[in-house]
């Protein structure tokens, strides 16, 4: 039997409403409009102005979750201008377009598919002259939807390398230094062949603290990161051992000064490359704020730049939802309080789930018999870890609902199998593809009883 209220499921509706509202701000084809506009023969990026008359060739190519809106966006606005184009996408995340082609591909392990997409995007970019315009778009997934192995690597040593990563708890800023000393894109090597082009990056930014180096593993700005980095990651977390041999052996080559290094700060091939945040996780979780306010909720945001281990952070979310009920610190029900940021989930279990879920099963826990709470965690890409499911939504009853069936919700946490849990509950969030990803949006709502 549902023991769910009327005022948990309006609740619930709200939570959507937030949501939707938050993903809706940060679409590919919106962002770009709001920070690109063509008047006459003069594009203009935020505060940059480019003459189009100078340019022979007007090439877009990019990578992300988000790349075909985005493109769509550049199409409209230039028009017959774009020479050519390709851009490469995660399976599934496609728009019409007429002037860039569209190569679907593997996320979040790279496969065959981003490889040739890869390769024909250096092929674009490295018949760039002096009078040639790239205009590279770049989101979430990025990282994984341009994999080009450096000589001597295939992608099979990547495939299982970014495997090991994601298993492990490596944060996605460790995961792309990796990524960006095994490849011939990552860490400034597009930048590299495109030059002496003209290069601007639209980046919609999927990382913490939005670090241009981090995202899509910074194909087009200098490697903060070194070989020294990337040996320092496998002995964190003790994988030496287990990555591929010839991925071990590369590093070991770089930190020994046997190969050369990503270009820095300061190399010249930079000098005509620009970068542009056309949005970011901030600008989802205003709009998810404006929303939660419209309906009447008093709202704080706590961060989006939040990290850790994704059942941790559940637990700090839950002692403020706890707080708030109980003496109306920081603020008073009815409230929303918003969060931002990736977590990780180390996974140890054999379950099916992603970080969004887990984090909502875990909440559930922890709020269970708080009947005023719905908390709702999904990623703005639409996807969840490995599901068909942006992430799950959750209230102080979930576990007593979840009992009536016969789930047992420890079991599942442990397992890292939340997704059966909230499937069979009918609690997960599903939006299908949503061209955007700001990394994800969480959303505890809070009423008086």
């Amino acid at each position: 039997m549902d023991v769910r209220s009327k005022e948990s499921d309006r609740m619930r509706q709200d939570g959507q409403d937030i949501f939707l509202a938050g993903v809706k701000a940060v679409d590919g084809e919106a962002a770009i409009r709001r920070h690109c506009r063509v008047q006459g023969d003069r594009l203009e990026v935020d505060t940059r102005a480019y003459d189009l008359g100078q340019f022979e060739n007007i090439t877009v190519i990019g990578a992300g979750k988000a790349g075909a809106s985005m493109a769509k966006a550049l199409e409209e606005m230039l028009g017959e201008r774009i020479t050519q184009g390709l851009v490469n996408v995660k399976y599934g995340h496609v728009v019409p377009l007429s002037r860039v082609r569209i190569v679907e591909a593997g996320h979040p392990v790279p496969d065959e598919a981003g490889r040739q997409g890869a390769e024909a995007i250096m092929e674009l970019v490295g018949k760039a002259g002096e009078k040639d315009l790239i205009l590279c778009l770049i989101s979430g997934g990025g990282s994984a939807l341009l994999p080009l192995p450096v000589d001597g690597l295939t992608l099979s040593d990547k495939q299982d390398t970014t495997k090991i990563l994601l298993a492990c708890g490596a944060t996605i800023h460790e995961i792309n230094a990796i990524r960006k000393h095994l490849s011939v894109v990552k860490g400034g090597g597009l930048a590299r062949v495109a030059h002496p082009g003209t290069l601007i990056s639209l980046i919609l930014s999927d990382v913490v603290g939005d670090d241009l180096d981090v995202i899509a593993s910074g194909p087009t700005v200098p490697d903060s990161s070194s070989f020294d980095d990337c040996m320092k990651i496998f002995d964190k977390y003790g994988i030496a051992e287990k990555v591929p041999v010839g991925v071990l052996n590369h590093i070991r080559k770089g930190v020994g000064g046997k190969v050369a290094d990503n270009p820095k700060e300061g190399d010249p091939i930079f000098s005509a490359t620009h970068h542009a945040i056309v949005g970011s996780n901030m600008e989802c979780v205003l709009a998810a704020e404006s929303k939660a306010r419209e309906l009447g909720y008093g709202t704080l945001i706590l961060s989006t730049m939040l990290e850790g281990e994704t059942k941790e952070v559940a637990q700090v979310h839950v002692g403020i939802a706890k707080e708030i009920l109980k003496t109306g610190h920081p603020l008073s029900p009815p409230a929303c309080v918003l969060s931002g940021g990736e977590t990780t989930v180390t996974i140890k279990g054999k379950g099916l789930g992603g970080r969004n879920q887990e984090f909502a099963l875990a909440a559930a826990m922890g709020l269970a018999g708080w009947k005023e709470v719905v908390v709702l965690s999904g990623g703005t890409d639409g996807t969840d870890g490995p599901t068909d499911a942006a992430g799950a939504v959750a209230d102080g009853l979930t576990v007593e609902r979840a009992e009536t069936l016969g789930l047992n919700p420890a079991a599942s946490l442990s397992n890292n199998d939340a997704y059966p849990f909230f499937d069979k509950l009918g609690d997960l969030v599903k939006t299908g593809p949503t061209n955007t990803n700001v990394m994800d949006l969480r959303i505890m709502l809070m009423v008086k009883d």
